[in-house]
């Protein structure tokens, strides 16, 4: 098969479209023929050498694919069949024409959702549902805060939180992203090149991508009770925190991955995802947003797309 390999750490230009083995799934594995995967941060932290895939998983980046079973492993007992429309979440190796991945994170496409564009869903769908709702716990009601609306987690973890019945403030960097995020469903767009979003605050729960440079301010916008969810380095590792404004609020700061969980922790969280989310796909409540496709040999330029941070939605490779 072809797979991108990051021939040493770089800038785009490293991503090269090489034939490598062909992966063959382990017990309880799933073989699937990729249709698309998708780009993510976390894709280009690896790319550049800071972000290395757990051990076992392939070297190849890509965190999520769409495609069809191609062969069970031993031992899948999950109900899958080989010709099945799935989409799965990864801990790597996406950028590939196939990949052998855990039967428990394995997905089917939602009804009345485009095959290629199923490969935008488990990072996103996977990473807001454990964070703003198993861990967060935001409930109908509350205040969702979620920083980098126009992103692919922004986008999507504006549309969940509205059709669970929260009120919904993002953070954007243009007026063209404002719109866009108002119209997913955003009751407010902060451009915060002109605005400060703690003075829109405060808020119940915090989804940040940015680290560093938000937490301060992030904690002087979190209302009593509130908790802030840490998933992103975009704006530095190392900053102070205010223990004594945390007391005060009786607020909580959770930092979370979700690569380099164990399996069955990611399982779980996929399990949670098909009862809780898929059904609002199907029924058309919330969507993927999609910026554009690009053929997965051209990787470098989807790359840089996402680097320029001009897109909205996900930036989708395929095959």
């Amino acid at each position: 098969m072809h797979a991108i390999v990051i021939r040493e750490p770089g800038d785009a230009d490293v991503l090269t479209w090489t034939e490598v083995p062909d992966p063959a799934p382990g017990p309880d594995e799933v073989l699937i023929d990729v249709a698309a995967s998708a780009v993510n941060r976390a894709d280009v932290m690896q790319r550049k050498g800071f972000y290395p895939p757990p051990e076992g998983a392939p070297p190849y980046p890509g965190l999520e694919v769409s495609g069809r079973v191609a062969e069970l492993g031993p031992g899948v007992a999950s109900g899958l069949s080989v010709g099945d429309e799935v989409c799965a979440l990864l801990s790597g190796g996406g950028y590939a024409e196939k990949v052998a991945v855990p039967a428990g994170q394995v997905l089917p496409v939602p009804r009345g959702v485009d095959l290629v564009e199923a490969a935008g869903l488990p990072e996103v769908a996977c990473t807001v549902w454990s964070n703003v709702f198993q861990l967060g716990g935001l409930r109908a009601g509350e205040t969702l805060l979620a920083h980098g609306g126009g992103s692919g987690i922004g986008t999507f973890a504006i549309q969940l939180a509205k059709a669970r019945g929260a009120r919904v403030v993002t953070t954007v960097g243009s007026a063209e992203k404002a719109a866009r995020c108002r119209e997913l469903g955003a009751d407010v767009a902060v451009n915060y090149r002109e605005d400060d979003f703690v003075e829109h605050g405060p808020y119940d729960v915090i989804l940040d991508l940015i680290g560093a440079k938000y937490l301060a301010r992030n904690v002087d916008a979190l209302a009593v009770g509130g908790r802030l969810m840490v998933i992103g380095l975009q704006g530095g590792a190392r900053a102070e925190l205010d223990i004594g404004k945390l007391l005060g609020k009786r607020a909580a700061v959770h930092a979370t991955t979700l690569r380099a969980r164990p399996a069955d922790e990611k399982a779980a969280i996929v399990a949670g995802v098909r009862e809780h989310v898929w059904p609002l796909l199907e029924a058309g409540r919330i969507r993927t947003v999609v910026d554009r496709r690009v053929p997965m040999a051209d990787a470098a330029a989807a790359h840089r797309a996402l680097e320029d941070s001009v897109h909205v939605g996900k930036i989708l490779l395929t095959v």
